[in-house]
């Protein structure tokens, strides 16, 4: 009797291998960093990749968030095939660019172009921190400085989207002087009546939010943007204090008057046409009393 007990087998829940699991596509849900919640990515970027249970605002790609914003078929882009070089020969940098290539379909950093949002023409320039944090180089300063360039030739509204972690240290010294030559570029625009529109989305720091971020006649930033020149960390070690919690937020920044408004996604294609509508009425009145 006992032998029998100890004899008898005991019943387990088997164990599926790795093969029999069922294999998940990579990219087809997404996390959100705030709120923790699991999402399909379809349904994200149909809400503008903004979170449809907390709003957290996710990053957005050039390209998408040109389509966003732009009349349908209206975008032509500038400067497409401008690519970076090595000028200072740092090892491994245009195998690292090849990469960025490849995974996010882009040539460089920026996007810049001209099109219509709701019948006004202006001329865009958008960051896509997907490739190289957004980093501003040589050729991402160049074809911002054409863009502004070309809005003063077509006289015109100049819009941009900053979203970067600085200035590319690859290329050194020549990465920090497009901060003065995209500044002297905007001032120029400025001084010819031209309009600015600068929106800031997440991260906007170092070099880039230094000089063009923080130029445009309108500065704007998305909902929790992280906006700042020096990180945390570098400052709190400088000044021997502890910061706000809330310190280099979007929202902190509008607290202490360096933007205009924090705007929701939803509503940014709105606000933007507001302002257009507003400086095109300006224009024909001055052109009327002239």
């Amino acid at each position: 009797m006992i032998k029998n007990i100890f004899s008898k087998k005991k019943k387990y829940a088997t164990i599926p291998s790795e093969q029999a699991k069922q294999e998940i596509p990579e990219g087809i849900m997404t996390k959100c960093p705030s709120c923790k919640k699991i999402m399909y990515t379809k349904e994200l970027n149909k809400n503008l990749r903004v979170c449809v249970n907390c709003g957290h605002h996710h990053q957005m790609g050039a390209k998408d968030r040109i389509k966003s914003l732009l009349d349908g078929n209206s975008f032509i882009e500038y400067d497409a095939d401008l690519i970076s070089q090595n000028p200072l020969d740092f090892p491994d940098y245009l195998e690292k660019l090849e990469k960025d290539r490849a995974k996010t379909n882009l040539n460089e950093a920026v996007v810049t172009g001209e099109g219509t949002i709701d019948g006004y023409p202006i001329v865009i320039a958008v960051m896509d921190a997907s490739f190289r944090m957004g980093s501003m180089g040589s050729v991402v300063g160049e074809k911002i400085t054409r863009a502004i360039e070309k809005a003063s030739e077509k006289r015109v509204p100049f819009i941009i989207f900053t979203a970067s972690g600085g200035a590319r240290m690859q290329e050194g010294v020549l990465s920090l002087m497009q901060m003065a030559k995209t500044s002297s570029a905007l001032k120029l625009f400025s001084n010819q009546g031209g309009l600015i529109i600068s929106v800031m989305t997440h991260p906007t720091t170092g070099g880039v939010s230094a000089s063009f971020a923080s130029l445009g006649d309108y500065n704007f930033a998305e909902p929790g943007a992280l906006i700042g020149f020096a990180g945390r960390r570098i400052i709190e070690q400088t000044i021997r204090e502890e910061l706000p919690e809330d310190f280099q937020t979007a929202e902190f920044l509008l607290k202490h008057g360096q933007l205009d408004a924090v705007v929701h996604r939803h509503d940014l294609k709105e606000t933007l046409v507001n302002i257009l509508d507003i400086h095109q009425e300006r224009r024909e009145i001055d052109w009327l009393s002239n």
